[in-house]
């Protein structure tokens, strides 16, 4: 996989996170930017100005100028110093997409790097060198500069680095890999720091997760639209052509295309008393639609985030100078997460009225919680419940990080954007959302089974194949939780998807 800096598509990010970073390679053209940059730094550093970052002190030290002899203590001083995160340590996946973020920011050659030190970090990508870096400590401006600092103190033999599933000291782990610490240059500290890279990363994280949850969320709302014997005839495309948003029109084709030759659907299209469904069978287009419409907004947030250098300050090497400014922060990312954690939040919650509405027999013409004896035994009733409580938890996630700030440095760095806590909880959220489309996948084709020996649709029976393959009809009531687990895995993995095998809308637009 080549990395073009500055052009690398959504597609390949979602590569990184999803499979990993040994055949990540720079493309060779970036080696020139690269030199410049570096070389643009020593020739600003031969005039004896004060540039900050490079020969000044940092944050509210700005004003302090700092010796020749001391440049590189400087830059070493720093990454130390701010080496300060505290928490769970960050997922590996989401490690290396950081690392693939920061690699091709640098690599724009506006940031006086060193060839060497570009080299060393895609060296650690292409051998699965993983630094410990804890996942707390940032605001999102400054740039994310805790987290982004523990990544660095790896690169000069500090701190911790897990490799072949081992966690050990840095230096050890670089040398059984056959690399040599870093000694930084001028900038080379400031520059790996400052950036937006660490919320990037966990925001793309939460970006695919969804959109995976999205695509799953169709399937379970189909299958639970064939449990309760519902109309498809809300998703007919000229409803959605009249009010023209296109996610709404992508999700009313695949809603469609799902149940296509559902025999439980054909069963009562005439003589059906029912007039018209509950909002969470028949608005599905409109609420998932819209939840599609802002992921890819999201998207188009983040891709240009990714593909751009937030670094402070940056280098120009046609003119050599360096401009002080505020790339660094991460309001666009924030803003980003924050539209992300809405979506999460709402797939879920309408998700969870498919489910209670499945097991009230009012609504659905279904058994009481789904079980063939209710009241000896209690079926559905719990799993419900587990679905409601995850939601609200999502829902109080979901308040936005970006409308929060507090001054850092003293008052120097007066607005932040909070966007790293902001994209990082993405990850729990999504995880909420799993285990209640876990649930929705156990009461809808439990709901289908009821209506035996009608099948729904190819793609939709592949589903419930795939899940009854492991988990059997409830006939009585048993151990619950191994079910649920089996069902959110199946979700979370990807395999519902593959096993529907159907084409469904996804992040990019189709022509």
């Amino acid at each position: 996989m080549v990395l073009t800096p500055g052009a690398v598509t959504l597609s390949d990010w979602r590569r990184i996170y999803r499979y990993g970073t040994a055949t990540i390679a720079l493309d060779p053209a970036s080696a020139g930017p690269i030199a410049a940059s570096a070389a643009a730094v020593s020739a600003i550093l031969a005039k004896g100005a004060p540039i900050y970052g490079i020969n000044t002190g940092f944050g509210r030290l700005a004003s302090i100028r700092i010796d020749d002899a001391d440049l590189e203590r400087l830059q070493r001083n720093i990454v130390l110093s701010h080496a300060s995160g505290v928490g769970e340590p960050m997922p590996p996946s989401i490690t290396k997409l950081m690392m693939a973020l920061k690699l091709a920011s640098l690599a724009q050659g506006a940031s006086g790097i060193s060839p060497a030190t570009v080299a060393l970090l895609q060296a650690m990508l292409q051998r699965d060198l993983v630094p410990v870096v804890p996942g707390q400590g940032s605001v999102g401006a400054s740039g994310d500069l805790a987290p982004l600092a523990h990544m660095t103190t790896t690169m000069i033999g500090v701190g911790e680095i897990v490799y072949q599933g081992v966690r050990m000291p840095a230096e050890a782990a670089l040398a059984q890999a056959g690399l040599a610490p870093l000694v930084l240059g001028p900038k080379e500290g400031l520059a790996l720091l400052n950036g937006t890279q660490f919320s990037t990363a966990y925001a793309l994280a939460g970006l695919f997760e969804a959109e995976r949850l999205l695509q799953s969320a169709l399937i379970t709302g189909a299958l639970s639209t064939d449990a309760a014997k519902g109309s498809d005839t809300p998703f007919d495309p000229r409803i959605h052509a009249l009010r023209r948003h296109r996610g709404q029109i992508d999700v009313a084709s695949a809603l469609r295309s799902l149940m296509a030759g559902s025999v439980i659907r054909a069963s009562h299209v005439t003589g059906d008393e029912r007039v018209q469904d509950p909002y969470c069978l028949r608005c599905q287009p409109q609420v998932m639609g819209a939840a599609l419409d802002v992921l890819r907004q999201a998207a188009m947030t983040l891709g240009t985030e990714a593909n751009g250098v937030s670094d402070n300050p940056l280098v120009f090497p046609d003119t050599g100078e360096v401009l002080s400014g505020g790339n660094f922060h991460a309001e666009p990312v924030a803003f980003a997460a924050d539209m992300i954690a809405l979506v999460l939040c709402e797939i879920g919650s309408i998700a969870e009225r498919r489910i209670a509405m499945l097991i009230d027999p009012a609504l659905s013409g279904l058994p009481a919680f789904l079980t063939p004896r209710p009241g000896l035994n209690s079926g559905f009733m719990l799993p419900q419940v587990t679905a409601a409580a995850l939601v609200s938890e999502n829902k109080q996630m979901a308040h936005p990080a970006s409308v929060d700030s507090i001054p850092t440095s003293a008052n120097q760095e007066d607005h932040v954007s909070m966007a790293a806590h902001g994209a990082r909880r993405l990850m729990p959220m999504a995880a909420n959302l799993s285990h209640v489309l876990g649930v929705e996948l156990l009461a809808a084709a439990q709901g289908c089974d009821f209506h035996a020996p009608m099948a729904s649709s190819a793609p939709l029976e592949a589903v419930r194949h795939l899940l009854r393959a492991s988990v059997p009809t409830l006939d009585e009531d048993r151990y619950f939780a191994p079910d649920m687990e089996m069902a959110t895995a199946m979700i979370r993995a990807g395999h519902v998807l593959h096993a529907a095998a159907h084409p469904l809308p996804t992040l990019e637009i189709a022509a």
